[in-house]
């Protein structure tokens, strides 16, 4: 087994240790997100997206929302841009009244641009997307905008830590035009070329309510 694989198998044994088991329900002023990100390149332009996100009210295993995306993407001539159509199944189980669980289904349709540039030794990503969702019997479209920063950290000669943050709004095309807010800090550590794991902090914004998420993430690039 080469060296990249078995960095990226060590790291989906960790991230799996980590992942929630079955619970009760209760209340949590503390969400925990798992998230796998991966991309696959098919050729010089094109590439696959594929992505999986567990997210749940508390800290161990109660699920809220379960996440699955996929797309096509295209890389421009500038190497740091890339377009990309992509479906996503989402599963939400939302509390009623009487502490109950409503499953929702989700079907998303969203097209992005990417671009991707470096400042001294800051890494910025912005990130446009625009969705059109097929919720139950409901049709909705969001825009969203995503901007993230990554800076190396040098620690005791060890080069492969960084620190990451992302800001993104999301933007209603229905009567509440603001929809939400997420602000993310966290620290990274580079497993080998290609493979990234992160541990971090969110805290989602939803018009007069805010949740605090643990979000450990998994970045695969091949």
């Amino acid at each position: 087994m080469n060296l990249r694989l078995r960095h990226f198998f060590c790291g989906l044994a960790f991230f799996l240790a980590l992942t929630p088991n079955s619970a009760d329900a209760q209340d949590s002023d503390l969400g925990n997100w798992l998230i796998y990100i991966g991309s696959k390149k098919i050729s010089q332009n094109w590439n696959w997206h594929h992505e999986i996100q567990n997210r749940n009210y508390n800290t161990f295993g109660d699920l809220e929302q379960l996440l699955l995306r996929t797309g096509l993407g295209y890389t421009l001539r500038d190497k740091n841009q890339n377009l990309l159509l992509g479906y996503g199944y989402i599963l939400s189980e939302n509390y009623n009244d009487l502490d109950e669980k409503t499953p929702i289904n989700e079907h998303r349709i969203f097209q992005q641009f990417i671009s991707k540039q470096t400042i001294n030794d800051f890494k910025l990503g912005h990130r446009f997307r625009l969705e059109q969702r097929f919720i139950e019997s409901e049709f909705k479209i969001r825009f969203r905008y995503f901007l993230n920063a990554r800076l190396p950290l040098k620690i005791g000669g060890n080069n492969r830590f960084y620190l990451s943050g992302y800001n993104e709004f999301f933007l209603s095309f229905e009567e509440d035009f603001f929809d939400r807010n997420r602000l993310y800090g966290g620290i990274g550590y580079k497993l080998s070329e290609g493979i990234n794991l992160e541990l971090g902090y969110m805290n989602q914004f939803l018009g007069f309510s805010s949740r605090d998420q643990l979000n450990l993430i998994m970045f695969l690039n091949l």
